[in-house]
């Protein structure tokens, strides 16, 4: 068991430097850079893909052993993640945007306003043209974060991808360590826990590969719920509160940071006294990070920041098949409402059962709510409602079934972020294949069948 253990971790760090050598021919590139692309971008999809196979197999198999060998999670993350991050984003363009925001309010611009095309420059060309003219949809904390990167490395490309990532893998380190917190709170091996929400390969290869926001954002709130289990509500408010200022629905953490502190107060109206603590201690927070910002409230306003029309949501995908068939653009407005309609009803459905459920168990159900019937999606989303699922469910069927869901979701998004065509599906598939016998190779040579244990010992 010890040697399967080893070899999955081996067979993981194979796959995650598949992905970032391919990353080099089929990445998300910057444009104009000599360093990168040129004519082997058909070779890095096949090789990306070998990656993908492997990093899945490989955190399936360790999955399977996480429970009954000393817990290596740790050194097994840091082997999956060291390739990541020196490899060229992957998977989104997105950490050009943030590098161009970070620039824009570096040199006085309001990004509330105005989009990377007011800015100009390298930097700001890398961001897709549908994004140019975008205000900013993220909060105060994550745009103090994006200034100082820019502030420090004055538009260096490069260094900024990787300060990125460097703050990507601080969240996942938050998250790592609350993770822990909560599956010891809710009697799930901390190890199994770690190993479905950080170990996934759809956390490292989008969190860490495309260095997104997200991780700061699941890593902050998932240390607010763990600071609320451990007793430490005004710490878990501000935490969670400066979650929902990176990416706003963080916030959902809030109420149930409240009704985590609402079992813990003594006396009358637990939950009316802890409601309004945290509203107030909340507000007070997003005041004193907003001022130290300088960014203002325009935040607030960016919120309705336009979506892609072609956004492969639910809602998305139902309001332009009935738009086609009616004849009218106002199907998409009605499909969207119908989705805030079912987040609601979920969230009902949740508040009726919360004390089976529980307030973490039943924000991960409320997050993932969010992502399916949002009017827009990315993998990645998932993980704002996985982490805390991860932590806290007990139920094999309920963990495999969002283990199952990751693995699909990885596959989906080509390695530079754009739509796919016959090609390179055809090339993804043939990577993949060749990724999927190299694993079964390796099984075979390392935990052969009991038809062939006869043979090999003879030899």
């Amino acid at each position: 068991m010890l040697k399967d253990h080893a070899w999955s971790r081996a067979v993981g760090f194979a796959g995650s430097a598949l992905i970032a050598v391919g990353g080099l021919g089929a990445g998300a590139l910057p444009i104009g850079n000599p360093m990168f692309g040129g004519s082997h971008a058909r070779l890095g999809l096949v090789c990306v893909y070998s990656g993908l196979a492997l990093l899945l197999l490989a955190w399936w198999w360790y999955g399977r052993l996480v429970k009954r060998a000393p817990d290596k999670t740790g050194t097994t993350l840091a082997l999956w993640v060291a390739p990541l991050l020196l490899a060229p984003p992957m998977f989104s363009r997105d950490v050009y945007s943030y590098l161009a925001q970070g620039l824009m309010i570096h040199a006085g611009m309001d990004v509330y306003r105005h989009g990377p095309a007011l800015l100009g420059g390298m930097i700001a060309d890398q961001v897709p043209a549908i994004w140019q003219q975008t205000p900013s949809p993220y909060g105060p904390v994550f745009l103090i974060v994006a200034k100082t990167i820019a502030a420090l490395l004055n538009a260096h490309l490069m260094l900024g991808i990787v300060a990125m990532r460097l703050v990507a893998l601080a969240g996942l380190a938050l998250l790592a360590g609350a993770v822990r917190v909560l599956a010891q709170s809710a009697g799930v091996h901390p190890a199994a826990a770690t190993w479905l929400a950080v170990l996934n390969p759809l956390v490292l290869i989008h969190l860490v590969g495309g260095a997104h926001n997200d991780a700061l954002m699941v890593g902050l709130l998932a240390a607010g719920l763990a600071a609320a289990v451990r007793h430490r509500p005004v710490v878990a408010t501000l935490l969670v509160a400066a979650a929902a200022l990176v990416k706003v629905p963080a916030a959902l953490g809030l109420i149930a940071v409240a009704a985590i502190w609402a079992t813990q107060l003594p006396g009358r109206w637990p939950w009316l006294r802890a409601a309004g603590a945290v509203s107030a201690t909340a507000v007070a927070a997003t005041a004193v990070i907003t001022a130290v910002a300088g960014t203002g409230y325009g935040w607030i306003g960016a919120l309705g920041t336009p979506i892609s029309t072609q956004n492969w949501s639910l809602t998305g995908l139902l309001g332009r098949w009935t738009a086609g068939l009616l004849g009218t653009s106002a199907a998409a407005d009605v499909w969207r409402w119908f989705g805030m309609l079912a987040v609601v009803i979920v969230a009902g459905v949740v508040w009726t059962y919360r004390a089976r459920l529980g307030p973490v168990y039943g924000l991960g159900i409320v997050l993932v709510a969010v992502v399916v019937f949002g009017p827009a999606i990315r993998p990645w989303y998932v993980v704002w409602g996985l982490a805390p699922l991860a932590a806290v469910a007990v139920h094999r069927r309920v963990r495999g079934l969002l283990a199952g869901f990751c693995a699909a979701l990885v596959l989906v998004v080509l390695p530079d972020g754009f739509a796919a065509d016959g090609e390179r599906v055809l090339l993804a598939v043939l990577g993949a294949l060749i990724g999927i016998a190299a694993f079964l190779l390796v099984r075979m040579v390392v935990a052969p069948p009991a038809i062939l244990r006869p043979i090999l010992a003879r030899r």
